[in-house]
Formats: structure tokens, sequence, C-alpha cells
């Protein structure tokens, strides 16, 4: 393993794996208030109202606790309003924070890398009649709980999501009561349910809570950016109906300056036929810059919009293609001295960790409990589920590597690695293998084959979707 001041990635494995004073009690006060959601709270018993003042107990000491208190007595005696519900959700939240500053220090300390400025953020007027109403539904959904949710119950978040669609400003929001609720819709009744997702529903819930708080939705404060962009790898989440592309680089400022980690995504709906490979055809109009990392290049940016947390408002008109840039050569020279933007607020969860990192000199195995690489004596999961069939990488691929470009994790109670490119030999040649690879376009039999399938699916679809207008 290459120390990290010398050009390496991770540099110290022992703080990954060693265990983090007071996370399990944390995380132990959040799961004893998701199972008391699970019942509701409108009439809650004994072990109910224990995780709620459990939640209550576990921020004791902060600014919350006078308000969280007051909150879970209300809760226990089956009595609590909106605002007891906020104060509940605030609490967690933050709980769930501290355990996301924690891992993140630990990220910090193995890579060695410095962390960036808080950036400012810049508050909305937004209609506080539809940012009630909203509060109004979840409260309801805490009192019902997830076993006592129908559809009438769940179908209250309609009229609130038809009236925000309109205004940008509660965009956010609005989507992800939508999908919420229609989550819950799907899983409707409650009562027949086998497994209830409760740190999921819970993390959407007291999300959603939090942000009909006035001045919660605050906007981040944006830039501009002009400089080179080196892209080190894409990170594909595919659902049956949308697909999401991020694309983590290092953005290295025109005229010197401090290189930064920034990311770049796009987002479009997808049909259920199109898979695999052929998801592509649907992201690369919407963003050049995959084009960029399927062929390898750099791009260069001219006053490109960015975010105070170094997320790229993307825009073709302001980018170009540059020349040739290697992943593993960005990740050995310029990733360590990338500066990382600090986590919004209401985003700081263990699940949002996603940080780039460079592995090397690391023993690779995979076997029925999955693959792992092992440094410095050791061990660090890989999560090769993650990997995309929508390219060339595989498990395979990533246990025979020698080299990982990864997103460091945090799933599970562990740090894990998610690949994003790894460096192998195939037929004594070194090659590197991208899961992004056929982002612009690809030569590969199986990857022709996908987009081949996708194009006549969407054909099919347009063709429909034409007949129906025509009527």
């Amino acid at each position: 393993m290459v120390p990290a001041d010398q050009g390496g990635g991770v540099m110290r494995t022992d703080v990954l794996t060693d265990s983090v004073d007071g996370l399990d009690e944390a995380l132990e006060a959040v799961d004893g208030f998701d199972r008391a959601l699970v019942a509701g709270l409108l009439r809650p018993r004994p072990e109910q109202a224990a995780g709620v003042t459990g939640l209550a107990h576990a921020v004791a000491g902060t600014p919350l606790a006078a308000r969280v208190e007051e909150a879970a007595g209300k809760a226990a005696a089956g009595a609590a309003g909106e605002d007891h519900f906020v104060a509940l959700a605030a609490a967690r939240t933050a709980l769930l924070g501290s355990v996301h500053d924690a891992l993140a220090e630990r990220v910090e300390e193995a890579t060695g890398r410095p962390r960036g400025e808080a950036g400012v953020r810049t508050a909305g007027e937004h209609a506080p009649n539809l940012l009630a109403a909203a509060r109004s539904w979840l409260s309801d959904l805490a009192r019902a709980g997830w076993r006592g949710i129908d559809h009438e119950t769940v179908a209250g978040a309609a009229p609130v999501v038809t009236a925000m669609l309109p205004d940008p400003g509660l965009r956010r929001l609005s989507t992800l009561l939508d999908g919420f609720a229609a989550e819950l819709a799907a899983s409707c009744p409650g009562a027949g349910l086998e497994r209830v997702p409760e740190r999921r529903w819970a993390d959407l819930w007291s999300r959603a809570l939090l942000l009909t708080v006035p001045g919660a939705l605050a906007a981040a404060g944006t830039g501009l950016a002009t400089g080179r962009l080196l892209p080190l790898g894409v990170d594909l989440q595919e659902h049956a109906t949308a697909v999401q592309a991020q694309v983590h680089a290092v953005f290295e400022p025109a005229g010197g300056g401090t290189p930064r980690l920034v990311r770049a995504g796009v987002s479009v709906p997808k049909p259920d036929t199109v898979v695999g490979a052929g998801i592509w055809q649907l992201l690369r109009p919407h963003m050049s810059l995959l084009a960029a990392v399927g062929e390898g290049r750099s791009m260069d940016l001219t006053d490109m919009p960015v975010t105070s947390e170094d997320d790229l408002v993307w825009d073709d008109a302001h980018a170009r293609a540059g020349e040739p840039a290697d992943a593993f050569a960005t990740a050995r020279v310029a990733l360590p001295t990338a500066t990382t933007a600090p986590t919004a607020p209401l985003d700081r969860h263990p699940a949002s960790l996603a940080v780039p990192v460079l592995l090397d000199g690391y023993t690779a195995e995979l076997s029925d409990d999955g693959a792992a690489f092992t440094l410095a004596g050791r061990r660090l999961d890989v999560d090769t589920d993650r990997v995309p069939a929508a390219g060339p990488l595989t498990p395979q691929t990533v246990a025979a590597s020698t080299a990982c470009i990864g997103l460091l994790r945090w799933d599970a109670g562990v740090f894990r690695v998610q690949p994003l490119a790894v460096e192998t030999t195939v037929r004594k040649k070194p090659v590197t293998v991208h899961a992004g690879a056929w982002a612009g376009g690809t030569t590969d039999k199986a990857g022709v084959k996908a987009e081949k399938a996708a194009t006549d699916a969407v054909a099919v679809l347009r063709e429909r979707a034409g007949r129906l207008l025509r009527k």
C-alpha cells in the first residue's frame, strides 16, 4: 500500500475498522424510536413509550434537550402535536448527523485529505399553508404507524404534492413526499406487511417533516467554476422507473488554487423495459460529461455553476472536451490534495457518505460471503452489488485487480468500498476497467446488444405514445 502523502489513497485502514465511541449507543436510540413508529403513536404501548423517551435521553445536554423531553412526554402519553413530532424528528436527525460526522472524521484521518469551508445557503419564502398541510399529513402517519397505514391515509399526500409542484422552491419536498407516498401506497395495508423497512421509512418521514419547517428549504449558494475537470468514475443508480448517473471528479481551478472534489449528476425517468447498457441512451443527451468519461478525457469548464456543496449544476454550454486524462493518474496525483466540501446539515446521514478513494497494494478475494480487499493486514469489504450491469466491470474483475478507485461508504455497521474502476491484468497485459466505460458508447458485444435492444424498446414506446396523442 502506497502512503497517501506519496500519491496513494487510503493511508490508514486501521481507523476504518476500529470501533467508534458512542456510535452503537446513538444508533440504538434511533432504532428504538423507529420501532415506536411501526405501531404508531396514537395510543403507544409501554415499549413504544420507552423508545421515544430513549431518544430524548440520547440528546440530553444538547440545545434540543428541553423541547425533545417535552415532545417525548407528550408522545408517550399519545398527545403529541405537530410541533412535538418535529422536535422528535430533529432529535433523530441530530443523532444520525453525529454518527455521520464521526464516520467522516475517520475517513479524513484514513485519507489525509483536507475538508473545505462551509458554504452559504440562501433561504426562500414558500407558501406556509402548503408546508403546514404537509406537516399535518406526516403527523397523521406518525399517529397511525406503519402497521396502521391504509390507502385513505396515504392518499392525503396527493393534493399537497399537486399544489406544491408548480413552485420550483418546493420541488425538493414535493418529490420526496410523492415518492414516499407511492412507496407507502404500494405497501398498503400496513397490517399485512411481513416486514417493515423501519429505518428507511423513518428516514423519509423525519427528513420530510424537517423540510416543512420554514427556512429548512434554503438552497445552497452557487458560484462559477472555470478550470479543468478530471473525472474519477461514475456512480450509476438504477430503479424500475428512473436512473441517475453521478460523476465524481477532481476540479482544478484555472490560474492555480487548491483542487476540489466535485460531483455532476443527471437523473431521467426510464421505461422498465430499458435495462443494462441501454440506459446510457437515456442519459447521454442530457450531459456531455458522460461521453468524456467513456472516452477517458478531461473537460474544460468556463463559468459552470457550482453549489457550495461542490455539486456542479451541469450545463453543456459551459463545457467542452479536453485532453485525454487517465483516472488512475488523477487519483494518484490530484486526489490526495483535493479538498472535500462539508456536508449540508440535513444531508448529514451515514448513508450519504460516498467518498472517492484510491486503494493500492491490496490482496483481493472473492467468496460466497462477497468480495474483500486486505490492506496492511486489515480487511475492507467490497460492495460489488453496487457495480452496475451497464458496464464491463464485474465482481470477478474486481477480485483480480491490483488497484481500485472507489467510493468509501458505510453500510450495515462497517465501511465498504464501491468500485468505480480497477487496474488488472488480462493476457499478461495491464488494463483499466471502468464501471462507466460504456457511458459514451461501446464496441463491446454485450454492450452493443443491450444498446440495440434499448433502441428498439424506446422506438416502440415512442410510436405508441404518438398514437395515443393523435387520438
